[in-house]
């Protein structure tokens, strides 16, 4: 296809979340002709969008909105179930696009490195978010919830979206996406404690203050803060003068600690400046031991440093959100203290910090775990600023030999399952189908199996 004369350069985009689609989006919009193709490892796009945010917040999946549009812009293609390192590598991409640009995540998470982290019933947020939400390669998991206490170790967001989903009830989980099988669970829990445990102070928490209030108005848990935990040493107190969301949330947390106890069934406690040293239990988890930490300015940041205070909690789960981690694909660069493909604003550098021809990256595998959904979008219009100035300067152009039809034919060789956007538009409306019946978003497909078929349904009905 010819723009104005002008044969489009062909950028491959590997993965589908908000990174990628933003990336993909400013190249559509660009001033030179340019046309995309999404790769996705999985049949489904959109990331942590679909498979991360919490079902309890439908506003925030809304942003997928936007992700329709920019699929709808001439010149874009989703290649959903195709993986890079499994149906093609670096090399083919490096050969078959002008250039290439990596947004595919931090796929892993970050472990605490404790004694009994791996007995059953230790389990990553990772894990219990990607298996409520219908993540493909989750859904074989199996939650024990049958327990009094779980503790949820992290201050984040995430650690709150595992606080909150255990504590929903029935009727709160009945209107969401949250798939049928942790609907069932979770409903049918037994949990009546639920402690957050962060290992710096409740002004260092890195939660947003709206995920916070929410705590407070669930319609089954009372949130109960200790007022001993919420006096700030010096440094802490005087960080709030110019730290809006740490000073908002330090009036939620007042708040809290001075509310009575409604008496519902399940109680959220609220915990800093404590650590997880061990995990007990003989043959699955039966208690955590947490040593209690101080705060010390060691160059301008505040650090937690343990005391010789020690406690153990009995509890029959736990949930790490200690933050993701990025893998780094074996042909690129990749900053292993980071956990991010090596780059300079998007570029994609050696070690020597030249740039590594034609290939670029954005997202959280360029920044690290950091940001709301909305960061991705001027990270990626930064990395694809990078890549249009190497376009004006001759440093990326279009090759002859790149061509569309190049990608299906070595996809069509190696036998390749890949769902083109019609397919992934089959889901899609199967699931919202479902849950119209329901009264409920959607109700989604939840193993590799149903996906494929239901996206290769159309296929068929279109050959």
């Amino acid at each position: 296809m010819k723009e104005n004369g002008r044969t489009p350069l062909r950028v491959a985009v590997v993965g589908s979340g908000p990174a990628g689609f933003y990336a993909a989006g400013a190249l559509l919009d660009a001033e030179v002709a340019v046309e995309v193709d999404m790769l996705e490892r999985l049949p489904t796009p959109w990331g942590l969008v679909r498979l991360g945010v919490a079902p309890d917040h439908p506003k925030l999946k809304t942003v997928s909105r936007a992700f329709e549009r920019i699929a709808l812009k001439p010149g874009f293609r989703f290649f959903g179930n195709v993986e890079v390192g499994r149906d093609l590598t670096h090399a083919d991409l490096a050969r078959l696009y002008d250039a290439i640009l990596y947004a595919f995540g931090a796929q892993s998470d970050r472990r605490l490195d404790i004694l009994g982290e791996d007995l059953p019933g230790s389990w990553s947020a990772t894990e219990f978010v990607a298996w409520y939400n219908g993540h493909p390669d989750f859904q074989e998991l199996e939650f024990d919830l049958n327990v009094d206490r779980a503790v949820v170790v992290g201050n984040g967001n995430v650690a709150l979206d595992v606080a909150r989903m255990l504590a929903l009830t029935p009727e709160e989980l009945e209107p969401t996406d949250t798939t049928d099988l942790a609907i069932e669970a979770i409903g049918s829990s037994m949990i009546r404690e639920i402690v957050v445990v962060g290992r710096r102070g409740p002004a260092q928490a890195s939660w947003t203050t709206q995920e916070l209030k929410e705590l407070g108005e669930l319609a089954g848990a009372d949130v109960v803060v200790d007022p001993a935990e919420l006096e700030l040493d010096p440094a802490s107190e005087a960080s709030l003068e110019s730290d809006t969301n740490a000073r908002r949330n330090m009036e939620v947390l007042r708040d809290f600690a001075a509310r009575e106890p409604a008496g519902k069934p399940v109680t959220v406690k609220l915990r800093f400046l404590a650590s997880p040293v061990a995990i007990g239990g003989e043959q699955k988890v039966e208690s955590i031991e947490l040593v209690r930490n101080r705060l010390e300015e060691r160059d301008g940041r505040l650090v937690a440093v343990p005391t010789d205070e020690r406690e153990t909690i009995e509890c029959g789960l736990v949930f790490r959100s200690v933050g993701y981690r990025g893998v780094g694909l074996p042909e690129l660069p990749f900053d292993e203290r980071r956990g991010t493909i090596r780059n300079d604003r998007g570029r994609v550098v050696g070690d020597d910090g030249e740039p590594v021809g034609l290939t670029y990256c954005a997202g959280w595998i360029k920044r690290g775990p950091t940001g709301i959904i909305g960061t991705n979008k001027k990270d990626a219009t930064e990395t694809v600023a990078q890549l249009l100035e190497d376009v004006r300067q001759g440093k990326v152009s279009h090759r002859e030999e790149v061509t569309a039809g190049a990608v299906e034919d070595l996809l069509a060789e190696r036998e390749a399952r890949a769902v083109m956007y019609p397919g992934w538009t089959s889901i899609d409306e199967l699931e919202r189908a479902a849950g119209a019946k329901l009264g409920r978003p959607r109700v989604k497909l939840r193993t590799w199996e149903e996906l494929l078929d239901a996206a290769e349904r159309v296929a068929a009905e279109t050959a």
